[in-house]
Parts: structure tokens; sequence; C-alpha cells
């Protein structure tokens, strides 16, 4: 079983997203700060894909 790829610049702005929300810095596009974990991946994972990094595709329902 395969894993998926990111590449090193995508996993940084992860990484940066995920200490940001740590410290408890970090605020959804709402204003609001963000208290769940699964929603500050998702966030950098989003923030990765608009820079244009390689992130694998969304997965389809």
């Amino acid at each position: 079983m395969s894993k998926t790829k990111y590449s090193e610049k995508a996993q940084d702005k992860v990484g940066k997203v995920m200490h940001e929300f740590k410290e408890g810095k970090l605020k959804s596009s709402s204003g609001e700060k963000v208290t769940s974990r699964k929603q500050a991946i998702a966030i950098g994972i989003s923030e990765a894909r608009e820079k244009g990094l390689k992130v694998p595709h969304k997965k389809k329902n």
C-alpha cells in the first residue's frame, strides 16, 4: 500500500500551519479561532494547493 506523496515545500507549509494551530494563533477564513486538528491540516493543504505545490487530488465520494 503506497502513501500519498506531498512535496517537501507542501509538507513545510502544513508544518507551519500546524505550528500556528498549536500556538493558538490559527484563524479560519471567517476569523474564528481554529480548534480542530483536522481543520488545521485542511487549511494547510488548501494553502499549499493555492501556491501550486504538489499535493494529491481531493478524494471523490
